[in-house]
């Protein structure tokens, strides 16, 4: 009778280590990818949302920078801030607004480069 049960008790010993070297992998591949997230967020110095912010702040302040110019229609201007990278898109009412908006933002502190696709506003029925 005990010799009956010995298959029995060695199948489920090696089932039990079986499961433990399985969770044992998993538990080691979490911790390492943890430990790579940590040192990718330390090497930049900042986390993603630490970054989404700063680019949300710098965004706040180019706007700020165009509506203190009366004569440039913010409102037909995006802007997108990338890690001190700004993206100007949008409609200017004439030509020489599209160097003078580029240079207002290059002037905004925190700006490194400036990126301008500003195109000029034809009037309405215009050629």
């Amino acid at each position: 009778m005990m010799t009956k049960r010995i298959p029995t008790i060695a199948g489920a010993v090696l089932f039990a280590l079986a499961s433990i070297h399985a969770w044992a992998q998993a538990g080691a591949s979490e911790t390492s990818a943890a430990s790579n997230a940590t040192a990718v967020a330390a090497s930049s110095g900042m986390t993603g949302k630490d970054n989404r912010a700063a680019n949300r702040a710098l965004r706040r302040k180019v706007y700020a920078a165009i509506v203190a110019h009366k004569e440039i229609k913010a409102g037909d201007i995006s802007v997108v801030a990338k890690g001190g990278a700004v993206t100007l898109n949008g409609t200017v009412v004439d030509a020489s607004q599209v160097d003078k908006v580029a240079g207002i933002v290059q002037g905004v502190p925190g700006v490194r480069s400036v990126t301008s696709k500003l195109t000029v506003k034809k009037p309405f029925g215009g050629q």
